[in-house]
């Protein structure tokens, strides 16, 4: 009798986690007290984590795409969703007003301290900026400028038992003319003001080149600094240990790829349950889907953290492909992040991010009538591809495997500002499902542009006259790379057009998927695409 009650209530759970999937790119959660890796199937590069009581707040790096600094918020560090962004736009406006791919947000910190969430992040060509907040998913400060200086990145705070506070950081080689080094300046109690000088502390230059990304602890007496070393595609984690936190540090390597093909296991955070255990989320990049999120086990021996399973005992662990969840005293349902959109509520959903400052007149979010308004601006009298174009709304791919159908319809002025929307597959190379107004007649066509970063303009792979307004489009993914559109006038048959193509990764960001509206003449006014609903599966 035992063993029934026990095999229908694992077909329950496997059921449930069935019909739960079914119809998501990604889940993590397995739903029988196992989790697979990643934990977070897209591109939330350099993840850092804090824990509050029973609740867990992730920032990543968002670099130029506004709003910028997710918040995304788990209950068990297995199942996470969105809750807000830190920054509606980037300062200052005017440089931020139009896209600078691979500039802005990069590698932030997360931090309780007093009562108040404090990220710290740097952005390489204005120096280390601080906001904060008593509620991660309110309103935050204004980011206020901490420290000026070119090519300070990835900060990290530390206030340490006698009140005194410190950020350690590192620098980008292509503003501050050396990298591979690590360093810490202090801080005022308030967060707010450097105090002194940077100081170098560690040089990497020898065994932990292009060493970064830091994360400033105190254990034991012992401060130590996490930071990965050896480069993004095939790095490994370091951790410095000191007993002053100025140093001299040791260093060991704790996590590395070893035998698992998980490339470049690190840059993350270290952090516990309320039941002692502890944890670390780190990144790989790969692909266009860039740089995804994994969840590792970890222990201390002899003072030193190990981070996966040291299956051999040397002391440098491997990272899991799957593990038990994380003991958080209860079993909390299964989430995953935001990816579809009916566009029925007065805002957008929280999964999308424009590649610039967000201007209002951008959009309309039509709740009365269920869809979003995107209106025709013009693309500027310099324009040479999607590249520049700052109204593009988009979304990270949320898995290497996934299929999008959206519903538009196009409504061009009378007079003919040759307005164009689309579907578009964005990186540094990109393809589009193209809607264009050409002299009154709407046609649909593949545009492809190579290169994009450099100016080149697209070419028409393939080009069909629609003959209707309304149109549904579609893209399927797989394998992460592999694309190819279709169209239907009925959402019933759908029609192949063009060539299939690869996705790739833009400037520091993976593949982005979404949409835009554009015309090539300037006017008063110009027409609009209503984007009905937007689904993934």
């Amino acid at each position: 009798m035992m063993k029934k009650i026990l095999f229908n209530s694992c077909l329950f759970l496997f059921c449930s986690f069935a019909m739960f999937a079914q119809n998501i790119p990604w889940v993590s959660d397995m739903g029988n007290s196992m989790y697979q890796n990643p934990v977070l199937y897209t591109d939330y590069s350099d993840p850092d984590v804090c824990r509050v009581g029973k609740d867990y707040y992730l920032t990543a790096s968002s670099f130029n795409c506004v709003p910028a600094l997710p918040i995304l918020h788990s209950f068990d560090l297995v199942n996470w969703t969105i809750v807000n962004y830190a920054i509606k736009n980037q300062l200052p406006d005017e440089s931020f007003d139009l896209p600078r791919h691979g500039d802005g947000v990069y590698a932030p910190s997360i931090r309780f301290h007093k009562n108040e969430y404090y990220i710290y992040y740097g952005d390489p060509d204005a120096g280390i900026y601080m906001l904060k907040t008593k509620n991660p998913a309110a309103q935050w400060s204004q980011p206020y400028l901490v420290k000026k200086g070119k090519g300070l990145i990835d900060p990290c705070p530390f206030w340490d038992e006698d009140g005194k506070a410190y950020i350690s950081h590192a620098f980008a080689g292509s503003r501050a003319g050396l990298n591979s080094v690590l360093a810490i300046f202090s801080l005022s109690a308030d967060g707010k003001t450097a105090l002194d000088e940077t100081r170098i502390v560690y040089d990497g230059h020898i065994d932990n080149p292009t060493i970064e990304g830091t994360k400033l602890y105190k254990r034991n007496g012992f401060y130590y600094i996490f930071a990965p070393a050896g480069g993004v595609p095939s790095g490994w984690q370091t951790v410095l240990r000191s007993k002053s936190i100025w140093g001299p540090y040791d260093t060991k390597v704790v996590l590395h790829t070893g035998s698992t093909k998980i490339n470049g296991p690190h840059q993350g955070a270290w952090v516990d349950t309320a039941s002692g255990e502890d944890w670390f989320l780190h990144f790989q990049e790969r692909k266009a889907l860039g740089r995804f999120v994994h969840l590792q086990p970890m222990k201390w021996i002899n003072d030193w953290p190990v981070i996966g399973l040291d299956d051999d005992g040397d002391g440098c662990g491997e990272p899991v492909a799957s593990y038990k969840m994380p003991n958080v005293g209860k079993s909390y349902p299964m989430s995953t992040l935001q990816v579809n959109d009916e566009f029925n509520e007065k805002e957008i959903g929280l999964q999308w991010q424009w590649h610039a400052n967000i201007n209002p007149l951008w959009s309309f979010c039509d709740a009365k009538n269920g869809n979003l308004r995107l209106y025709s601006f013009f693309q500027g009298t310099n324009y040479k591809n999607l590249w520049d174009v700052p109204n593009l709304l988009l979304q990270k791919f949320p898995a290497p495997d996934f299929t999008v159908t959206t519903k538009f319809t196009l409504t061009p002025k009378a007079f003919g500002l040759g307005e164009r929307t689309g579907l578009v597959v964005m990186g540094i190379n990109y393809n589009v499902l193209n809607i264009e107004n050409t002299k009154g007649v709407i046609n649909i066509s593949q545009n492809s542009c190579n290169n994009a970063d450099k100016g080149t303009a697209e070419q028409i792979i393939d080009s069909k006259p629609l003959n209707c307004i309304t149109v549904y489009l579609q893209v399927e993914v797989k394998n992460a790379t592999d694309c190819q559109f279709h169209f239907s006038r009925d959402n019933i048959v759908y029609e192949a057009i063009g060539e299939p193509f690869k996705a790739v990764s833009g400037k520091w960001i993976g593949a982005k998927i979404g949409m835009f509206c554009l015309r090539p003449k300037p006017a008063r006014d110009g027409g609009w695409v209503d984007v009905d609903w937007f689904r993934i599966e």
